[in-house]
This record gives C-alpha cells, structure tokens and sequence, in this order.
C-alpha cells in the first residue's frame, strides 16, 4: 500500500508541477498581451485621438452655426405657414367671388331665356296669329271669289279648280 501512495503523490506532484507550468505560460501570455495592448493603446493616443480632438474642435466650430441655421429654418417655417395661410384665405376669396359670379351669370342667363320665351309668345300672339287670321280671311276671300267667277266659267260637269296651299302664307 505504501507503493500505491507513492505513485499518488508521484502523480499528484507532477500534476501540481504541470498546473505550475500551465500557470506560468497563462501568465507569461499575459504578460505579452498586456504589453501589445499597452502598446497599442499608446498607438491609438497618438494617432487616434488627435482625429478625435479635431472632431471635438470641429463640432464645437459648427454649433453655434447649426443654431443660426435652426434658428433660420424655424423662422422660415413660420414664414412660410403664414404665406400659405394667406394664399389659403386669397384662394377662398377667389372660389367664393367665382361662385357668386356663376350664380349671377346663371341668373342673368335664365332672365335672358324668360324673356326670349315672353317675347317669343308675344310675337305669336300679335304678329304670328294675326298674320294667320288674314291669310285664313284672304284665302276665304279668294275662294270665294273663284267661286262667283268659276260659276260662270263652269263647263256644266260643277268641277271646282282646287286651291294651291302653296300660296298660303307662312
């Protein structure tokens, strides 16, 4: 048994001795690390952060610009709100005048037709119905005095020469 504990401690040793060296390589790689990335960050201060204090430099630069331009584009918002609330009411103006002159139009236009009709139907009635009473009149007169003189050119047989309605009048 006393051979069996000495190759457990034997074994135990050379795991602790090879933990030991696995440690020591951790922190020797460590190490190396450290110092490339201490080195790199010292890269990076003096190429880096010049670029980054001239950004600073730069943004400080344009603020007070970016303000004046805020500023400005604010102000013509509202200017721009106010024309367009002007061209709105302008516009408004416009249909409501143009509307009104279409009624009137539509109105004057309607009177117009009323009248053409009145004066149509007086036309009718002095000139057009009378007209019509005369020649009615004139071709009742007319046959009949084809008739008195007919009656005496008539060959016997009582034929009547027919009235042309191409004379009558209208």
């Amino acid at each position: 048994m006393d051979d069996k504990l000495t190759i457990f401690i034997a074994l135990t040793g050379i795991a602790v001795l090879l933990q030991a060296g696995v440690l020591l390589a951790m922190y020797l790689a460590m190490r190396k690390t450290t110092n490339d990335l201490q080195s790199l960050a010292s890269e990076v201060r003096t190429k880096v952060m010049p670029s980054i204090d001239q950004a600073q430099q730069i943004i400080s630069d344009l603020r007070p610009k970016l303000d004046v331009i805020a500023e400005n584009v604010k102000e013509t918002s509202t200017t721009v709100k106010d024309q367009v609330q002007r061209l709105d009411a302008t516009v408004n103006d416009m249909v409501d005048r143009a509307r009104l002159q279409i009624i009137r139009a539509d109105e004057l236009l309607s009177r117009t037709l009323d009248r053409v009709e009145h004066t149509s139907e007086v036309v009718q009635k002095t000139v057009v119905s009378p007209v019509r009473q005369i020649s009615g009149l004139m071709q009742g007169i007319t046959v009949g005095l084809e008739f008195l003189f007919a009656g005496r050119r008539r060959n016997g047989r009582g034929e009547r020469r027919p009235v042309p309605q191409d004379e009558m009048f209208i």
